[in-house]
């Protein structure tokens, strides 16, 4: 068998991204969180994001319990795939479920980074913190009835580029995510006027939006203060880098579109 490894920080959209890197790659099984995952379908294992703590997710996804094992080698055993995708915080971490489930060494590694933008990864961590989701890369129907009493949702369906349908994901809140940080969308639209009246070059801006999904993205539109002895493009395009570090200091966000309208320029005195 043919084993895979795809790591990368918590919250950065591993389980999403999985079931599709699993179809490039023709990967029949993967393992995340506990789970064996085959053809976009639980068969076998329990998920770590239905304990009560951190350290006992851990330890699920790293496979400390004989029981929970033993059901899942069996289910390997049973269904004998070609391939596998191991998925993990780490390295580490992937190498000690290879050999906890008995396997030798990993053939392949890959990075969450290798997948995902760092506008992508940026927002699915921004959405873990604020919001505690998580993502299970199995179909809703499949969760088991005990989490319910958690927040759930459907999540996504994923196609190939030909519409082919290869899987779906669950949206889940685990008991142990219990400490969100909540930011009101004003956050937001106050940081882009706040850096647009600090500019020496803007006189006023208004009808400022904020759009997350599915990438963060901002619309402004300003008048400028004349008379004009600057380039305005060069003057736009330094307002759009101190727009994009405030929000990267501040929010930990990259924003994949900062459009700005010019509609006026206000000469002093009039």
């Amino acid at each position: 068998m043919e084993i895979y490894s795809l790591s990368g920080p918590s919250g950065t959209g591993k389980s999403t991204a999985a079931l599709e890197f699993a179809h490039t790659h023709q990967i029949d099984a993967i393992i995340d969180d506990g789970l064996l995952i085959v053809n976009g379908e639980k068969v076998a294992g329990l998920s770590a994001k239905f304990e009560k703590s951190p350290f006992k997710a851990v330890k699920r996804a790293i496979f400390t319990d004989e029981e929970h094992l033993q059901d899942v080698q069996e289910a390997i055993d049973q269904h004998q795939p070609k391939k596998i995708l191991l998925i993990g915080t780490s390295n580490k971490m992937t190498i000690q479920i290879a050999k906890r489930l008995g396997y030798g060494d990993i053939d392949h590694f890959y990075y969450i980074s290798d997948l995902r933008s760092s506008g992508e990864m940026k927002l699915a961590q921004f959405i873990r913190k604020t919001e505690g989701k998580h993502i299970m890369p199995i179909p809703l129907k499949q969760v088991e009835q005990n989490f319910f009493k958690r927040f759930i949702q459907k999540g996504v369906e994923i196609f190939t580029p030909k519409r082919e349908k290869i899987g779906e994901t669950t949206i889940v809140q685990p008991d142990f995510h219990d400490e969100t940080i909540t930011i009101q969308k004003k956050a937001f639209t106050d940081m882009v006027k706040i850096t647009c009246d600090l500019n020496s070059n803007i006189e006023k801006s208004s009808k400022i939006q904020y759009q997350q999904l599915p990438l963060p993205s901002v619309h402004i539109t300003v008048a400028l203060k004349g008379p004009i002895d600057y380039s305005i493009p060069d003057a736009m395009m330094a307002l759009q880098k101190d727009i994009a570090q405030q929000f990267d200091t501040h929010f930990d966000l990259e924003l994949a579109e900062i459009r700005i309208t010019v509609n006026q320029i206000q000469m002093i005195g009039s």
